[in-house]
């Protein structure tokens, strides 16, 4: 569906602060949203209110500030883990968090990507809790906002990218196979089927093309348009994962007899049984031409050069 050292280009949005390290930004997208709300959530306000709009404003405030903690149960959970957030954008469709690097584990995926939907789910079920001790319009807001977050949870929810549950489903392919790429790739294909769901369900309704459905048709063209260029992106990054995966320290490594070599004595040194992201992130963290790989025992058994670990990521593209 969340300070700088340095200033960061920021894109696609107003800044309205910072959160930590975090900058906090809102689509213009989001206004536009946010007048259709106030018009479409209205007539559920006219029989408790004499002023249905201003409630339907407070619901979609409201509502918004839920998309926000969404957003920072993703935030919280990634910093945990040790990776950046440098963005989270509140946009037409709900908010985005820009997290930098990868999980390192399936679990660590697993719970980044699981808390958004449990927040949702807990503001949700909240606001219908509250909505049972209060009456008249306050009621009416309290029992649309906790159903409105719950179905959000349970959208998120669906087992396809870009969305929350896909990412889950992801991390959970992940652990049962031992291959990151596969799981991204079944994750994506899943949630191009959701947009395709998503489009059927709305207009294979008996009246789907009467007046009052108009803004429904609207609003799941940009929900499936959402989710199908998400899980193109998904497959994209797919590929790359696959790319990044065929790489190992044992299957590049130079076994030229390095015993009468003169080799410089702080040329760093990698493990033989290292691979994939492990592998680069070791490279990105000591960068060198050259590295001494060695076994377990901590036996020099060759040489790793950097170039030639470049050329393989060329050909598995």
């Amino acid at each position: 569906m969340p300070g700088k050292e340095k200033d960061r280009p920021r894109t696609g949005g107003w800044r309205l602060g910072r959160l930590g390290r975090t900058d906090v930004l809102v689509s213009p997208s989001l206004v536009l949203m946010g007048i259709v709300l106030v018009f479409a959530a209205a007539p559920w306000f006219e029989d408790s209110s004499d002023h249905p709009h201003l409630l339907a404003a407070v619901f979609a405030v409201g509502l918004y500030a839920s998309v926000f903690v969404h957003e920072l149960a993703h935030v919280f959970t990634a910093r945990w883990y040790g990776m950046e957030v440098p963005t989270v954008t509140l946009h037409l469709l709900g908010g985005e968090t820009a997290i930098e690097g990868e999980s390192r584990t399936a679990a660590q995926e697993l719970v980044t990507a699981g808390s958004g939907p449990v927040a949702s789910a807990l503001i949700g079920l909240a606001g219908l809790v509250a909505s049972g001790t209060s009456s008249g319009s306050a009621g009416d807001v309290l029992w649309a906002f906790g159903w409105v977050n719950v179905i959000v949870a349970a959208f998120n929810a669906l087992p396809g990218l870009p969305l929350d549950g896909g990412r889950v489903f992801r991390a959970l392919v992940w652990q049962v196979t031992g291959d990151q790429a596969k799981g991204v790739r079944w994750a994506a294909w899943l949630g191009r089927l959701t947009a395709v769901a998503v489009m059927a369900f709305v207009l294979l309704r008996d009246d789907a093309f009467s007046r009052e459905h108009l803004v429904d048709i609207a609003l799941a063209l940009l929900i499936a348009f959402f989710l199908w260029t998400g899980a193109g992106a998904a497959l994209r990054f797919g590929r790359r994962t696959a790319q990044v995966q065929g790489l190992s320290v044992a299957g590049l490594v130079d076994r030229t007899e390095t015993s009468g070599l003169d080799l410089p004595p702080d040329l760093p040194s990698l493990p033989l049984d290292l691979a994939g992201a492990p592998l680069l992130r070791a490279m990105a963290a000591r960068p060198a031409d050259t590295y001494v790989v060695v076994d377990p025992a901590g036996d020099v058994v060759g040489l790793l050069h950097a170039r030639h670990v470049d050329d393989a990521y060329r050909r598995n593209s």
